[in-house]
């Protein structure tokens, strides 16, 4: 009998990948297809839900292929996704009414100010967790009912597309939700990804009617919320589409969450941070769902079936490894590999920070009007100052929210686990050891995202028994101990926050 593996689908802001695990948590296929950035306006960021639908199609048909496996091998399918990124489409027709704005995109910010003005704020983040920001689904939900062109859906009703939603004809959801009516032609999302949206909350764990009402979002056109990992399963792949076999989808997390779970952090305490587009610091909090009042998150971590919620507290960085790739744009690297070279050529800055406010500032600042900003630079400025200076902003917005942890948690950070694309670089590592004066753990699959949603998948259809099996497949790769002075660290972090003070409320209406 031919052996049996979890499949996993990452589709991320940049591309969408798929991977394939067996029982000891180690990858067995991996296909990966970069997607196209759409950039209608300053601040606006949108991608095409059909596009990353036909791209993971083809991502996990080349995974499988290039392995040698059939589909019949898979015994569950697990999805994680760019969390936030929020899609409208028909239900009839499978049809977006618009492009997908992506978590990125900063056109409602004024809508959000709004909600300020109108003292709605304190409310949202009880119900919520999250701060009132352009950030989240709710806004750009409203963005699209009120904005979308109904001729795109080619059909001649002209339907105010609300009533349309009312009707049970339009379907919103995040790209989980998405990939998942696609796969199984069921409208389900997970709890981890419901509570991004700004319309869940996360206590009473329902859509919140007053918030609905607030945005004017029928309930009609929302998904069913379940487990993250859910014995139940969300559907099964149509054994006459394109995997030409009936796989049972069993799980679906946030991205962040995705790798919560797969760094195995599964304990109250347990903390990650994934460098990707953005970064994201995750502390599992357990059963509490914990107030922050240093800027940080408050956020569904996962569910498993017939268990209770686990929350986390959560630090969202917007631009980390996106600022590696706006080195490349602007030309001053050939690749993202170069950055630890031309770093380690610079003994400092020599004054030069670089806060990458591209699309605002996330925690614990919250400002949406934040832009990109380089200060203290001279005429002997030379490129490798300004590419170290890029490096060291990674580091120093992470200590900004791992200060901010500590302070709402009362938990002091000794060691955190870290994965994503940029832990590659060793000296990325080091420089965040010495910036956070923490030991940095890597582990040895650093997709740990997919690997979440993976776990998360076969938990449910018994492919593994427990999480306590789960925890013996975490490996370390390497382990970063502090080597700069705590003194010296904290002068430069010191100087960072001034640096921080020039980025903030730039962005200013003609």
């Amino acid at each position: 009998m031919p052996a049996t593996y979890v499949g996993s689908i990452d589709q991320g802001t940049t591309g969408t990948r798929f991977m394939v695990f067996d029982h000891s948590g180690q990858v067995v296929a991996n296909a990966y297809e970069r997607h196209e950035q759409h950039y209608p306006e300053p601040g606006w960021v949108e991608h095409d839900p059909v596009e990353i639908w036909e791209n993971t199609k083809t991502v996990v048909t080349e995974g499988l292929e290039s392995a040698g496996l059939d589909a019949s091998q898979l015994e569950a399918l697990g999805i994680t996704n760019q969390r936030e990124t929020t899609v409208v489409w028909d239900a009839a027709s499978g049809k977006p009414v618009h492009n997908a704005l992506v978590w990125q995109d900063r056109r409602t910010t004024d809508r959000v100010e709004e909600l300020e003005a109108d003292g709605r704020v304190e409310e949202i983040r009880e119900k919520t967790g999250l701060e009132a920001d352009a950030y989240f689904s709710a806004t750009k939900t409203e963005w699209i009912l009120d904005n979308a062109e109904p001729l795109k859906l080619q059909t001649s009703r002209t339907q105010d597309l609300r009533d349309r939603a009312r009707e049970g004809e339009l379907l919103m959801g995040t790209i989980d939700a998405w990939l998942v009516y696609n796969l199984t032609g069921n409208h389900i999302t997970d709890v981890s990804n419901a509570s991004r949206t700004m319309l869940y909350n996360i206590r009473d764990l329902e859509w919140d009617d007053d918030l609905l009402a607030e945005f004017d979002v029928p309930r009609e056109m929302l998904p069913e919320v379940r487990p993250s990992s859910d014995e139940d399963l969300y559907g099964h792949t149509d054994p006459d589409g394109f995997l030409g076999a009936e796989v049972p989808v069993a799980g679906a997390l946030g991205d962040q969450q995705a790798a919560l779970f797969g760094q195995t952090c599964f304990d109250e305490g347990d903390a990650k941070n994934t460098y990707g587009t953005g970064s994201f610091y995750l502390m599992n909090t357990g059963n509490e769902a914990v107030e922050s009042d240093h800027g940080l998150l408050t956020t569904i971590g996962f569910q498993r079936s017939g268990e209770p919620v686990q929350y986390a507290l959560e630090g969202s960085i917007f631009v980390t490894g996106a600022a590696i790739e706006w080195l490349e744009d602007v030309d001053l690297i050939n690749n993202a590999a170069q950055t630890a070279e031309l770093a380690r050529s610079a003994e400092s800055t020599e004054g030069v920070y670089m806060v990458p406010a591209f699309t605002g500032l996330g925690a614990p600042h919250w400002d949406g009007r934040a832009r990109g900003t380089i200060v203290g630079m001279t005429r002997g400025t030379e490129k490798k100052h300004i590419v170290r200076a890029t490096l060291e902003s990674i580091a120093y917005q992470t200590r900004d929210i791992a200060e901010a942890m500590e302070a709402d948690s009362g938990v002091e950070t000794t060691s955190l686990r870290v994965d994503g694309g940029a832990v590659k670089n060793n000296f990325l590592c080091q420089l965040q050891s010495d910036i956070i004066q923490t030991n940095i753990v890597r582990p040895e699959v650093d997709e740990t995202t997919a690997l979440g949603s993976a776990y998360a998948a076969g938990l449910a259809v018994g492919y593994w028994d427990d999480v306590d099996e789960l925890r013996s497949n975490w490996q370390v790769d390497r382990e970063f101990e502090p080597e700069m002075d705590a003194a010296k660290a904290d002068g430069m972090y010191d100087r960072w926050g001034d640096a921080v003070e020039r980025s903030l409320d730039w962005a200013q209406e003609d």
